[in-house]
C-alpha cells in the first residue's frame, strides 16, 4: 500500500441508506460530530483473498473489497461506556490515495455474529462467516474519500461488533486498514436523539415532524429516519407505516430498524395497508399505548400552545359516529389557541393514484367549526401544500385550514394527475419529512429532504 496521503483539504463523504449512496462535501477533516457522540476506532480489521488463501493481513494498511480475485473485509469494534438510548450509528471508511482504490461498487456491508476471530490469525481458509443482516451497499467510490454506512440496526447497545463487506465487482475498492491513523475506520456512535417528550425544547417552541406512508423493503425509509436522527421533537406519521399487510414482522424488519428508533416520541396514526393485517393488530402491539385508547386509532394530545389530533380515517368518520362525535367534544374541552390533526386520507390532493376521500369531509368539517389551523394527510406518495381552504375545498383566508400532504416517508412516489384548486406547491421525487414549528400564535413549515435531493418548501401561516 502507498504511505502517500493527499492532503485533506476537500474529503467526500458518501451517506448511504440501505441500498443507497449519496456524496456530500466537507471542507479539512471528517464532518462535525452531532452532540453526544462517540467515536470508535477498530478493535481488529483485516481482509482475506482466495488467490491467497493461507495468507493473513491483519497488519496490512490496506483493507480490499473485490469479486475478482474475491476479499473479503472484516471489522470489528468494541463499544463501551456508552450511555443512554443509542440514536444512530454510523460506519465510516476511507478509500485509499491510489487509483486503484477507485470502484464502481464499494461493497456490501453486512452484520456478523462472529466476534471471536482474531485480526492477526484470518486467513480465506479460516475466515468468519458473514452471516447477518444485510446493513448497507456502497455504490461507486472515489479515492481519497470517506464513505458512511448506518449500521445502527446492528448496534444498539455496548458490546462487541463485527461487521463483513463483500463485493461481485471485478473492479474492487480498496479502504485504509487502522494502521493508518487518521483514516482509519471508525464507528461513530450518537446518543440522545430519541428521548424527547411532547414538551418543548429548553428556550424554544415545540416541533412536531413526520411524514407518512413509511417502510418497506426499500431504502427511503433509513434515509427519512436519517433525517430524525437530527431534528428533535414529537415524531407523527400519515399512516401506512409499513408495507405491505401491516404485520408484526413487517414492522419488526422493516419499520423498527429505521424509524423504530424514534418510537419513544412517536405519536402515529394508521393507514389501510397497517389495516391489511386484521385490526391492525401489528400496528396497534407495535405503538401499544402511544396509538391512543383501546387500539381506536384516534386520541389528542397538548405541545406547547397547541392541541394535537391523530385521526382515524379506517374506520367511520360519518357525521354522528363514534368518532366524529369524539371529535367536536375533544376540540370543544381544548384550551389551546392553536390546533392541528392529521390523517391518512387526505380530503384535498392532486395525486394520480388515489382520489380524494370525500369520507374524511366530517372531520375536517368538526376541525373547521372549531377554528382548526392545519391538516396533514398522507396516502399518496408524494408532497402537496394546499392554501388555507374550508370543507368544501374553496379558498378561504379568514377561516380555512392549511393543509398538506405528507406521503414522502420512503415507499416509492407517486406521480400527480390533475391538479385541485388552491395546490400551491407539489414534488414526487424527493424523500422527506415535514418539520413544523409549533409558536405561539403561528406555525412554520419546512420540507427537509434526504442527503442529496434539494427540493425544499417552507413559509409561515398564522393561527386564527
Amino acid at each position: 500500500m502507498s504511505g502517500r496521503r493527499a492532503p485533506l483539504a476537500l474529503l467526500a463523504i458518501g451517506v448511504v441508506t440501505a441500498a443507497t449512496l449519496t456524496a456530500i462535501a466537507s471542507s479539512g477533516h471528517l464532518p462535525a460530530a452531532e452532540a453526544a457522540t462517540t467515536t470508535f476506532t477498530p478493535s481488529a480489521d483485516t481482509h482475506v483473498d482466495n488467490s491467497v488463501p493461507g495468507t493473513n493481513y491483519g497488519t496490512s494498511g490496506r483493507l480490499g473489497v473485490d469479486g475478482s480475485p474475491a476479499k473479503r473485509l472484516f471489522l470489528k469494534f468494541t463499544v463501551t461506556g456508552v450511555t443512554g438510548t443509542i440514536g444512530s450509528a454510523k460506519l465510516r471508511v476511507h478509500t485509499d490515495d491510489v487509483s486503484g482504490a477507485t470502484s464502481p461498487s464499494g461493497g456490501t456491508f453486512r452484520a456478523m455474529t462472529d466476534t471471536t476471530w482474531s485480526e492477526t490469525g484470518v486467513t480465506w481458509n479460516n475466515q468468519p462467516a458473514i452471516d447477518g443482516a444485510t446493513l448497507g451497499t456502497l455504490g461507486s467510490v472515489a479515492r481519497n474519500a470517506w464513505y458512511e454506512v448506518d449500521v445502527t440496526a446492528h448496534v444498539r447497545a455496548n458490546g462487541t461488533f463485527s461487521f463483513g463487506v463483500t463485493s461481485t465487482n471485478t473492479d474492487g475498492a480498496d479502504y485504509d486498514s487502522r494502521e493508518t491513523g487518521a483514516t482509519a475506520p471508525q464507528l461513530v456512535i450518537t446518543t440522545g436523539t430519541t428521548t424527547t417528550t411532547t414538551t418543548p425544547p429548553a428556550g424554544g417552541d415545540p416541533v412536531l415532524v413526520g411524514a407518512g406512508d413509511i417502510s418497506d423493503s426499500g431504502s427511503g425509509d433509513s434515509a427519512t429516519a436519517a433525517l430524525l436522527d437530527t431534528i428533535p421533537g414529537t415524531v407523527f406519521t400519515t399512516g401506512d407505516n409499513v408495507y405491505d399487510s401491516g404485520t408484526a414482522s413487517e414492522f419488526a424488519s422493516y419499520y423498527d430498524p429505521t424509524w423504530g428508533r424514534h418510537k419513544a416520541r412517536t405519536r402515529p396514526s394508521p393507514g389501510n395497508h397497517d389495516y391489511n393485517t386484521s385490526g391492525a393488530t401489528g400496528y396497534y402491539n407495535y405503538f401499544g399505548t402511544q396509538a391512543g385508547p383501546s387500539g381506536r386509532g384516534y386520541y389528542s394530545y397538548d405541545l406547547g400552545n397547541w392541541h394535537v389530533v391523530s385521526l382515524n380515517s379506517n374506520i367511520s368518520m360519518s357525521a354522528g359516529s363514534a368518532q366524529e362525535q369524539w371529535l367536536r367534544a375533544d376540540l370543544a374541552a381544548s384550551t389551546k389557541p392553536c390546533t392541528a390533526a392529521y390523517w391518512h386520507h387526505p380530503l384535498f390532493t392532486s395525486g394520480a393514484n388515489h382520489a380524494p376521500s370525500t369520507a374524511t369531509r366530517p372531520l375536517f368539517q368538526a376541525l373547521y367549526d372549531h377554528n382548526a389551523d392545519l391538516v396533514l394527510f398522507g396516502h399518496n406518495h408524494q408532497y402537496e401544500r394546499f392554501a388555507p381552504q374550508n370543507p368544501s375545498g374553496g379558498l378561504d383566508t379568514t377561516r380555512g385550514i392549511r393543509t398538506f400532504v405528507a406521503g414522502m416517508g420512503g415507499a416509492s412516489h407517486y406521480g400527480f394527475g390533475t391538479i385541485r384548486p388552491n395546490s400551491e406547491v407539489r414534488n414526487s421525487t424527493a424523500y422527506g419529512v415535514l418539520k413544523l414549528t409549533l409558536r405561539s400564535t403561528s406555525f412554520d413549515w419546512r420540507f427537509v429532504p434526504v442527503a442529496g435531493q434539494t427540493f425544499t418548501d417552507s413559509g409561515t401561516t398564522a393561527c386564527h
